[in-house]
C-alpha cells in the first residue's frame, strides 16, 4: 500500500517510515519545509513538500488530496495535531480523492483535542481530575488569580486551534504560577497565542501515559513506558524511557475515556500519579507520539497495525510485548541537560533535577539502549534531527534580532 506520512520532522514520523517499510509498504514523507529528517530515511521512497496548515489550511488540503488521488487507496497518516485537525475537518475532500484515513469521527476528535471537554468527561467517569477553570477571551483573569489555590498551571485549551481566517494556530507550552503575580504574567503570555486558557491546580507526581490503538471504541493494541528523563523537566515528551507493563488503574481509566469517545485510531492518554493515590487525568493526545520508536522496538508496531486496519478493517491484538527495553532520543536528552542547567522556570512548584547528576546521567552510556532516530543502516534521520534543530534555533535567533531592531 502507498502511505503518505506527514510532519516529517517529527520523531514519530521516522519510526513510522521504518515500520511501514519493514511491513512492505511504499512510504512517501512530507513536511511544510523543503526537507525533513524522516524524508532523509533510506526507507522513504519519495519526499514531498506541502503548504503549512498554519499559513494556508485550504492549500494544504488541496496538496494532500492531489497526492492521494495519484493512487487511490493511499493511506494518509498525520503525525501531529497541526495536520490532523485540518485533515479531519476536510476529510470528505480527501476521501473523495481516494485517500484512506484512520480517524475517529470529527466530533470525537474535536472533543479529544479540547482539554476542558476531556477533563469533564474524565470527571463524569469517576476519574480523578485537577480542579479546573476556563478563561475565555475577554474574561478578567484577576478574579480567578485571587480565588484559586497555588501552585497552578495555565495551558491553552487546545494545542492547535483554527484562527478566524481558517488557519491552524499552534498555541504553545503551559506556564506555571506560584502566586497572583506569576499567574497574571503567565496569562498575559498565553492569551497572545490562544483564544481560551485552562487553569488547573498543579498535580504533583510522576507523569505517565497509556498508549492504545482502538477500533471504534474497542481496544486492539496497547503499550506503556516509564519516563526516565523528559525533554523539559517540568513535564513533556520523554528523552529517555523504558517499556513497562501497563499500570492496571491507569489502563482502566484510559480505556474508559477512549471507549466513551468511541475512539478510532491511535491515542495516548496522559496522567500524573503519586504513589498510593489514584492517577489524575491530564489530557488525551489523539495522534502518534514522539516516543513511538520504543513501542515498535518492544513489539507493538503501531504504524503497521494502523496500515493493516486501513486495508483489512481490523487487526488482531499483539498479546505481549517486551518490557525493560530502553530507548533514547539523543538530541532530546541534550535539551533536557540544557534545561536543567538553565534552572527551574518561574512558578514551578517541585524540586528540579541536579545539574551535576544530570550531566553524569547524560554522559554515562547504558548498555542495550536503543535510539529513536539513529540506526546503522539508516543514519540520515539522526543527522537531519540536528540540522533541523540548528535551523530552527537560527530562525528564532534571527527573528528575535529583527524584533529588537
Amino acid at each position: 500500500m502507498r502511505v503518505l506520512i506527514l510532519d516529517g520532522n517529527q520523531n514519530q514520523a521516522v519510526a513510522a517510515v521504518r515500520s511501514l517499510f519493514q511491513a512492505g509498504h511504499r512510504v512517501l514523507v512530507g513536511d511544510s519545509t523543503s526537507w525533513s529528517k524522516a524524508g532523509w530515511s533510506s526507507k522513504c521512497s519519495q519526499a514531498f513538500q506541502y503548504p503549512s496548515p498554519s499559513g494556508n489550511a485550504q492549500a494544504f488540503i488541496q496538496r494532500i488530496a492531489e497526492l492521494a488521488s495519484a493512487e487511490p487507496g493511499t493511506l494518509v497518516l498525520p503525525m501531529t495535531e497541526l495536520t490532523t485537525l485540518p485533515i479531519s475537518t476536510h476529510r470528505q475532500v480527501l476521501l473523495a480523492a481516494g485517500a484512506r484515513l484512520v480517524l475517529p469521527s470529527h466530533e470525537s476528535l474535536l472533543r479529544a483535542f479540547d482539554k476542558k471537554q476531556t477533563t469533564e468527561l474524565a470527571a463524569s467517569l469517576g476519574i480523578a481530575v485537577p480542579q479546573t477553570w476556563l478563561l475565555d477571551a475577554g474574561d478578567k483573569p484577576h478574579q480567578i488569580a485571587l480565588s484559586i489555590r497555588y501552585p497552578a498551571v495555565l495551558k491553552p485549551r487546545s494545542s492547535e486551534e483554527f484562527s478566524d481566517c481558517a488557519e491552524v494556530r499552534t498555541t504553545g507550552r503551559p506556564r506555571y504560577a506560584g502566586d497572583t503575580k506569576e499567574f497574571l504574567a503567565a496569562y498575559e503570555d498565553i492569551s497572545h497565542r490562544a483564544s481560551a486558557i485552562l487553569v488547573q491546580e498543579y498535580v504533583t507526581g510522576e507523569g505517565t501515559g497509556y498508549f492504545a490503538l482502538m477500533r471504534h471504541g474497542k481496544l486492539r493494541a496497547e503499550f506503556a513506558h516509564r519516563r526516565i528523563r523528559d525533554v523539559y523537566p517540568t513535564g513533556s515528551g520523554s528523552a529517555v524511557r523504558i517499556s513497562v507493563a501497563p499500570d492496571p488503574e491507569i489502563r482502566e481509566a484510559a480505556l474508559a475515556i477512549l471507549c466513551a469517545l468511541k475512539w478510532h485510531g491511535v491515542a495516548m492518554v496522559e496522567f500524573r500519579r503519586m504513589k498510593g493515590k489514584p492517577p489524575v487525568f491530564l489530557e488525551v493526545n489523539g495522534r502518534f507520539w514522539h516516543s513511538l520508536a520504543l513501542a515498535c522496538f518492544a513489539g507493538v508496531d503501531f504504524p503497521a497495525l494502523v496500515a493493516k486496519m486501513a486495508e483489512a478493517g481490523d487487526v488482531e491484538s499483539p498479546r505481549v510485548y517486551q518490557t525493560g527495553i530502553r530507548c533514547r532520543w539523543v538530541l532530546g536528552d541534550l535539551r533536557h541537560l540544557v534545561e536543567v542547567w538553565r534552572g527551574a522556570p518561574a512558578g514551578f512548584p517541585e524540586s528540579y533535577p541536579g545539574r551535576l547528576h544530570t550531566l553524569h546521567a547524560f554522559l554515562t552510556p547504558v548498555r542495550g539502549t536503543k535510539h529513536d532516530l539513529f540506526a546503522w543502516d539508516d543514519p540520515c534521520p539522526e543527522i537531519g534531527d540536528w540540522l533541523s534543530f540548528i535551523r530552527t534555533a537560527w530562525s528564532r535567533y534571527r527573528g528575535s534580532q529583527r524584533a529588537e531592531c
